[in-house]
């Protein structure tokens, strides 16, 4: 097969399907326009953020597989693929570790006040008793959608003595010692810190809105490292300044552009302005799961699963 590669990514991808006979272009550099003319003979995509839309899909002719190099699949058009029998693979088990250590390091951070705390210091103040800290033993860490990055946080969460509420909509059975599955609800009402892992489709845009915030029992710790559209921003900003949510860790927003470059100025500027000059959130440029191991993980993952699939389609 004639695997065509539209973003960088870790050679060990491309060397694991060449080991195994099959041919990679790496075509990252090309517009679209010079991408349509080349992928004529092209029989598998591998993407991390580039947009692969219908228009674009569709000059492709022998297109069996695509490979999205990491969890979400949003820039992909699935509904195509369906339709003209595409397999859509992506690799979230590669950075599962890096997704759960960033949760863990947002949470301390917020907790802690660290980034406030550092700044001072630097500035040379020595604030003690105004940098209180508040313990995460204790508390009840909600966490809601229970895939590879939910599941993942939960694991490094232990050790830390909370209770964890967890909901998937999709998925159950997953109740053991430790980690209590539950309704949405019952999330809400009893969090003292609540974690969103979810993908983003029509679904989940806007999960957390107003209703969402107004159903909290209690002062929360907010995080989110899944998409930024999964939160309305400023429904999240009113509850910050209602005291319904006590501080956010955002490691992604509801403002970048489609293909994860940066924020686009062009949306929402007044509620951009507002999210950046919040003293209760602390913020990272979508990089929880961008980590050294996490990149290697990803293509290995990645490559397997495109060869299994390969051989499972063989007649």
């Amino acid at each position: 097969m004639h695997f065509a590669l539209l973003d960088k990514v870790h050679p060990r991808l491309a060397e694991t399907l060449v080991q195994a006979g099959h041919r990679c272009t790496a075509l990252h550099d090309l517009g679209d326009a010079e991408l349509a003319a080349a992928l004529h003979d092209v029989d598998g995509l591998v993407v991390r953020s580039r947009p692969l839309r219908a228009d674009l899909l569709a000059h492709a002719p022998k297109l069996r597989v695509v490979g999205r190099v990491g969890s979400g699949t949003e820039n992909i058009d699935k509904v195509w693929c369906l339709k003209h029998g595409v397999q859509v693979i992506n690799s979230p088990e590669g950075n599962r570790d890096g997704v759960g250590e960033t949760c863990v390091m947002l949470l301390l951070a917020l907790m802690k006040a660290l980034v406030r705390t550092n700044a001072q210091v630097h500035q040379g103040l020595w604030l003690r008793e105004a940098n209180r800290g508040t313990d995460l033993h204790g508390k009840t860490v909600g966490i809601i959608g229970y895939g590879h990055m939910g599941s993942a946080f939960a694991e490094k969460l232990r050790g830390f003595g909370v209770r964890i509420l967890a909901h998937d909509k999709y998925r159950s059975g997953f109740d053991k010692a430790g980690i209590n599955e539950c309704a949405l609800e019952r999330v809400l009402r009893e969090s003292d810190v609540i974690s969103l892992h979810l993908p983003l489709n029509e679904e989940t845009r806007h999960y957390a809105n107003a209703e969402f915030f107004r159903a909290l029992g209690r002062p929360v710790w907010f995080l989110n490292t899944s998409r930024g559209g999964v939160v309305h921003t400023e429904a999240l900003l009113n509850a910050l300044d209602q005291g319904r949510v006590i501080a956010a860790g955002l490691d992604v927003l509801e403002f970048e552009r489609e293909d994860l470059s940066g924020l686009d100025p062009a949306l929402e500027p007044h509620v951009q302005q507002r999210l950046m000059l919040h003293d209760r959130v602390l913020l990272s440029p979508h990089v929880a799961g961008v980590t050294h191991e996490g990149q290697v993980k990803m293509a290995e993952v990645l490559a397997h699963k495109i060869l299994e699939h390969i051989r499972h389609a063989e007649p």
